[in-house]
């Protein structure tokens, strides 16, 4: 029983050890600079899926993002309409408003975010970590998402998400965005 419970402890810790990941500063000489205020301006479409940790694609999907930014008391403030067509002819909504603190930090709120997502930006690369209240089967689930954004130049950016809960790996979304 002593070696069953050790060999779980080890298993932990190596699975704690891999939710640090790379981080973002590993991307500050990448080009082109990803500004979310410029990128994310006008009407973007993405085209994306949600594999489970099988790597079986589960669901495909396309977004229109009505995107705009403003000053609001001199701070940059972003609002990201986000209109999804699922594979299974199902439609959603998220509506984020972000807002810049800093040239590298964003924070992020929407209605099925719990509490707010906190952005990290470095050369190319955005790096969001929040809870999403995912809908499942009734239920609701909140999920760890790890969102990674790289811009590739100023119509494309590719995005990969990873989803877990209570640690444990449920799957990703990869995403591409085309602005228009």
């Amino acid at each position: 029983m002593k070696t069953l419970w050790l060999a779980c402890f080890a298993c932990g810790l190596l699975g704690l050890g891999g939710c640090s990941g790379v981080p973002v500063e590993r991307y500050r000489a990448e080009q082109p600079p990803l500004d979310l205020a410029t990128y994310f301006n006008g009407q973007i479409d993405g085209w994306g899926m949600f594999q489970d940790r099988s790597g079986a694609v589960i669901k495909r999907f396309h977004v229109l993002i009505d995107a705009k930014w403003e000053k609001r008391d001199g701070v940059d403030v972003g609002t990201l309409d986000e209109h999804f067509s699922w594979s299974d002819g199902s439609t959603s909504r998220r509506v984020w408003t972000i807002t810049r603190v800093d040239a590298a930090r964003y924070i992020g709120v929407a209605d099925d975010v719990v509490g707010e997502a906190h952005g990290e930006a470095a050369g190319n690369a955005l790096r969001w970590r929040y809870v999403l209240a995912l809908p499942v089967d009734g239920r609701v689930w909140n999920v760890d998402f790890d969102d990674w954004m790289f811009l590739i130049d100023e119509q494309v950016m590719l995005n990969r998400s990873e989803m877990r809960k209570f640690g444990f790996r449920l799957g990703e979304v990869s995403l591409s965005f085309r602005k228009r």
